[in-house]
Formats: C-alpha cells, sequence, structure tokens
C-alpha cells in the first residue's frame, strides 16, 4: 500500500530536500556530493530517502540514460509553510497567536528581529 504525503520531513529528509531545493535537479550521487559532510549518508541510504520522499510526493524524478535525475515537486516555501501548520496544529492547538506568544515568551528573538516582525505586521494591517 502506498504511503500517505506526510506533514513533516526528517532530519535526513530535508537535507536531501535543501540539496535538490538548492541545486533544481540531481542524481543520486550528486546529492552525495553535495550534502555535508556530517552526518554521513552512504550512497544506498540517499537512494532510500529519495525513494521515501517520492512517495511521499516531495520528490519527483525523471531518467536521464541510465540514471535517474531527481527533482522537487513541492517548492521550499510551500514545504515550509506545511510545517508551520502542522507546529501550530500539534503544538498550539491551531492559535497562531500562542505560537507568536511562545516565541515572544522564550526570549530567543533579538531587537532586530522583532524591528522586522513589527514592520512586517505594519505592513499587512495596511494591505488589509
Amino acid at each position: 500500500m502506498a504511503r500517505n504525503k506526510s506533514a513533516t520531513l526528517t532530519e535526513a529528509e530535508l537535507r536531501i530536500m535543501n540539496v535538490l531545493w538548492d541545486k533544481g535537479s540531481c542524481t543520486v550521487h550528486e546529492v552525495l556530493q553535495f550534502l555535508p559532510p556530517k552526518p554521513a549518508l552512504a550512497y544506498n541510504s540517499i537512494l532510500t530517502i529519495i525513494r521515501i520522499l517520492e512517495t511521499k510526493g516531495y520528490v519527483r524524478h525523471i531518467k536521464d540514460r541510465r540514471a535517474h535525475v531527481y527533482m522537487p515537486r513541492i517548492d521550499r516555501k510551500d514545504a515550509t509553510r506545511s510545517e508551520v501548520r502542522h507546529l501550530v496544529s500539534r503544538f498550539f492547538g491551531n492559535s497562531h497567536e500562542q505560537l507568536v506568544l511562545n516565541i515572544l515568551d522564550e526570549g530567543s528573538i533579538d531587537a532586530e528581529e522583532l524591528e522586522r516582525v513589527r514592520q512586517l505586521i505594519e505592513r499587512s494591517n495596511r494591505e488589509r
């Protein structure tokens, strides 16, 4: 039975997707070359993860002579939004406000980031 498209990516899947998003398309061998060396992944592990990503709907491939060339089916922005929606649903009861309050309460946002957020809020309010 085919797997359903997952709302989230594992750490290893995200590492591979970052390569595909940055490069556009790659063979498994090219992904291996472009991945950061640590933690190391073997060729067969990358191939397995890419096949899982393909089953999940994140990646597609074309055949180029003897090699498969893999490319993202979902862009980084859409994947990021999906991850945030999943996080908000799972931990914050679908409340974006609770997510933002948690970030502010945690205190790791610096003054520069806070100013950019304030500007985005002001721009959003003007556009409405």
